[in-house]
C-alpha cells in the first residue's frame, strides 16, 4: 500500500516506517502537526512537539514530500472512545490527512503507537473516517526487545526531553538511545519507568535511520529547564541551527 507516515521526529514513528517497508508498503509522504508559533511544546495527549523546528529536514533527508499543519485544537474528548468534536486536537490530524489525500494517492497511515490506547483509538478513528488503513507494527511489543531492535536497526535517535525520576536534563539530554539502553533498563527496575518512554519519561529525535538519504546534524542547541524538581526535573533540548549531510557509505 501507499502509506503516509505520521512523524514526530521520535524513534517510534521512524521505526514503524521501517516496519511498513519491511512488510511491503511504500512511504510516499510524511505528515506532522506542529505547535503554534513561539511555542516549542504543547500539553498534548496526542502529539510530540518538542524538536518540531527540525522536522522540515525530514523531507529532503528521505526524498518524499512533507505535509504540516499547526495544532489548533485541545485534548477535550478524553474518554477512551473518541467522539468527534471540531475543537479537539484529533480533528487537526483529520484535516492534515485530508490535505495529504488532496495532493497524493494514499491508502494507509503509519504511526508509532506502542501502548497508548488513547492515541491508537484516535488514529484509527481518523483513518476509518477517511477510508485509510492504520499500520501500527509496534503495538504491544515488549519494550525492552523493541528498543533493542530499534538500536540494532541503525536508528540514531537522541533524547531531547526528560521528565522522570532517574533522568537528568543536564546529564542525559543529547545522548543516543544506544548509549542510554543499559541505564534505561536500570531505572526501569528501580523506579518502574517505561523503557521506551511510553509514560512520558523521555522523548527522542531521530538524526539518522536506514530510510534517510542524508543525515541530520545539529549545529547549535540549548537546554531548556521546564521544572527544576529535585527528584524528577523536566527539561528539553531546543535546536537552534541544524543542517543535512550526505551519509558516508
Amino acid at each position: 500500500m501507499r502509506v503516509v507516515a505520521l512523524i514526530s521526529g521520535g524513534k517510534d514513528s521512524c521505526f514503524n516506517m521501517l516496519q511498513c517497508v519491511k512488510h511491503g508498503h511504500e512511504i510516499v509522504a510524511l505528515a506532522n502537526l506542529r505547535p503554534p508559533p513561539s511555542k516549542d511544546e504543547l500539553d498534548s495527549y496526542m502529539y510530540q512537539t518538542v524538536g518540531h523546528n527540525a522536522i522540515e529536514l525530514y523531507s529532503e533527508a528521505m526524498g518524499v514530500p512533507l505535509f504540516r499543519r499547526t495544532i489548533k485544537g485541545l485534548p477535550l474528548e478524553q474518554d477512551m472512545n473518541y467522539i468527534i468534536n471540531k475543537n479537539d486536537e484529533v480533528e487537526d490530524l483529520y484535516e492534515l490527512l485530508k490535505d495529504v489525500m488532496a495532493e497524493i494517492h494514499i491508502e494507509g497511515v503509519s504511526s508509532g503507537a506502542i501502548f497508548s490506547d488513547y492515541q491508537k483509538v484516535r488514529v484509527e478513528n481518523v483513518c476509518s473516517r477517511l477510508g485509510l488503513t492504520s499500520f501500527a507494527y509496534l503495538w504491544h511489543r515488549n519494550q525492552e526487545d523493541l528498543l533493542k531492535d530499534m538500536i540494532d536497526s541503525d536508528i540514531n535517535s537522541i533524547i531531547i526531553k526528560v521528565a522522570a525520576m532517574g533522568l537528568d536534563p543536564k546529564k542525559h539530554l543529547g545522548k543516543s538511545i544506544a548509549e542510554m539502553y543499559s541505564y534505561l533498563l536500570e531505572i526501569n527496575k528501580k523506579y518502574g519507568c517505561n523503557i521506551c518512554g511510553e509514560g512520558g519519561e523521555y522523548e527522542t529525535f531521530t538524526l539518522n535511520c536506514p530510510m534517510f538519504k542524508k543525515r541530520i546534524v545539529i549545529d547549535s542547541q540549548q537546554i531548556v529547564i521546564h521544572s527544576d524538581d529535585a527528584f524528577a526535573p523536566v527539561g528539553y533540548l531546543c535546536f537552534n541551527e541544524m543542517h543535512l549531510e550526505e551519509k558516508i557509505k
